[in-house]
């Protein structure tokens, strides 16, 4: 017994090692596929989208009818499983306003701003009014409400407010009446002292004149978007009533050092130069914003657009983005909506 004893240990003890060395080896890791495609849209819901790149983050807007809400994130083709953050409420800031719309973030002197349109409940409907945040990360820290931004003396309709830097100054473009009885959305520009007040006088610098800039009511000129390349200063607009399949992108064009006060400093094209594409469920295209890649080697467009005819100025317009090119004279060229469905390379550096 006690010989056996001793042997049965150094037996279980060879048996278990004969055990191992016959196993299996272990299955590798598995590694998940890169994706280099994404497709659009980006959301199910998102008119009038806005975005703008700070170090290595986007940050994006849309109109949402009663706050607002910011979504960040690393790449603009993960744009759909960002989280969104809202971070004022009107009714919470003690301000009676509703239709809370098209809202753009921007960073200037070290703090960040946005401007949006909303109707206060009086004085004729919407106008454009400013917030302030000091936080480096605008999802977060106090935005502070710096209030209505208007042309001293001139406290009129006014929605779509974008800011242009030129000359070392800057000016805000938007889209407004020019008087309170007309309906008729012209867009105008005017110098700024500092981000939340306007030294006047405002400037038209365009109105609907074209057929294609007329359709739907009113004849809408809208949604001014600033784009400089090389020596040209651009301001992509939309054009027709949201209302209407037909809503589309104009574009004027300045040298990018002229005064743009100056209404002999712009040309307008006389032709849209983005418009609905049916076949690729691409209606009423517009109201956009630019952003490039992650690398910096791509100019891309970030746009709304309804997936069928008819659906007009509601949450069905989605957020849709794609790379767009240049033209030998230096003019961007946008080409056509792209299909929704149709995977398209992420931006260069995602």
């Amino acid at each position: 017994m006690f010989a056996l004893s001793r042997l049965l240990p150094l037996s279980l003890l060879a048996l278990t090692l004969a055990c191992q060395k016959a196993a299996a080896p272990a299955a590798p890791a598995v590694t998940p596929p890169t994706t280099t495609t994404f497709t659009n849209p980006l959301l199910t819901a998102g008119p009038d989208p806005w975005v703008i790149r700070r170090g290595d983050v986007y940050y994006y807007m849309h109109t949402t009818g009663n706050s607002l809400a910011i979504r960040k994130t690393a790449k603009m083709s993960d744009l759909g499983s960002s989280v969104s953050t809202v971070v004022w409420t009107p009714q919470l800031a003690g301000v009676n306003q509703r239709d809370i719309w098209a809202p753009e973030l921007h960073f200037f002197d070290g703090k960040w701003y946005i401007y949006y349109s909303a109707d206060p409940m009086c004085c004729d409907g919407h106008r454009i009014n400013v917030l302030e945040n000091a936080s480096a990360d605008p999802t977060t820290g106090t935005w502070v409400d710096k209030g209505r931004l208007a042309v001293p003396g001139q406290d009129l309709w006014a929605i779509d407010g974008t800011v242009l830097e030129q000359n070392g100054k800057r000016y805000l473009l938007w889209s407004g009446h020019e008087v309170a009885s007309s309906q008729v959305q012209r867009l105008y520009i005017a110098e700024m002292s500092n981000p939340w007040t306007l030294v006047g006088p405002r400037v038209e610098l365009s109105h609907p004149e074209y057929s294609w800039e007329q359709n739907g009511s009113p004849a809408v000129n809208e949604g001014p978007e600033v784009l400089k390349h090389a020596d040209k200063t651009f301001i992509i607009y939309s054009a027709s009533h949201c209302s209407t399949d037909d809503y589309a992108l104009g574009m004027l064009t300045a040298p990018a050092t002229a005064d743009p006060l100056k209404p002999a400093s712009w040309s307008k094209s006389a032709l849209p130069v983005f418009v609905k594409n049916p076949a690729a469920h691409a209606y009423g295209p517009g109201h956009n914003s630019f952003f490039q890649s992650k690398d910096g080697t791509e100019d891309w467009i970030l746009y709304h657009a309804n997936p069928q005819s008819g659906q007009g100025c509601g949450d069905n317009r989605s957020p849709r983005m794609q790379k767009f090119s240049w033209n030998a004279d230096g003019t961007p060229n946008f080409g056509t909506p792209v299909a929704t469905g149709t995977a398209l390379p992420k931006p260069a550096g995602e």
